[in-house]
């Protein structure tokens, strides 16, 4: 049994994938491993070198997507509120007055009446009226969706970094392994050639 799960720990296939990110092996045994690869250390080196910077650049197109959808949520969150507010003035017969942005830095004041629907600007110049029941619901849609996004992201982010480490681990062990390797087989040398 021990044998086997030694056997399988250093098998070149990668056992575990999430979402496209290809699992990184531990290699318990580096020659083993080499033999197993048909590498040789130089060769797996460089392979290893290569993954990690494949998991630092898929690591860093992650951390955008998060930044965007960290950015996301509070805004789906503030035009919740704004419809929540429109709501409750609704029948009130109170006008609402309101600064909104018009363009980046230039604000405009607006008495907004009594009012039963909303226009949602969904993005890529498209901006649609709703009621503000239909408003809210997509919104807190919305919401949901990209709260579950974010986690998913943080759980990818995760089992990335970790990729990450296991392999600079791998790069350690096989690069130390060829150490001592140079240093064995130049203590026989010496050792020969003391004896002749």
């Amino acid at each position: 049994m021990a044998a086997a799960s030694s056997s399988s720990s250093t098998s070149p296939k990668m056992t575990t994938e999430r979402r496209g990110i290809p699992g990184a092996q531990f290699v318990e045994d580096v020659e083993i491993f080499l033999s197993q690869t048909g590498l040789d250390v130089n060769s797996a080196l460089a392979f290893l070198q290569e993954r990690l910077q494949q998991y630092k650049l898929v690591e860093m197109k992650l951390l955008a997507q998060q930044r965007d959808l960290q950015a996301k949520i509070p805004d789906i969150e503030k035009c919740l509120d704004v419809v929540a507010t429109l709501q409750a003035k609704k029948g009130t017969g109170e006008a609402l007055i309101a600064d909104f942005e018009v363009s980046e830095g230039i604000y405009s004041r607006a008495r907004i009446e009594d009012n039963d629907s909303v226009c949602l600007w969904l993005g890529a110049n498209v901006m649609l009226e709703y009621s503000c029941e239909e408003a809210t619901s997509l919104l807190k849609k919305n919401l949901e969706n990209a709260k579950a996004s974010l986690e998913v992201l943080i759980a990818d982010l995760q089992f990335l970094r970790d990729q990450v480490t296991i392999t600079q681990v791998t790069i350690a062990r096989v690069y130390n392994w060829d150490v001592h390797q140079r240093r064995i087989r130049q203590t026989a040398a010496s050792a020969a050639a003391n004896d002749s």
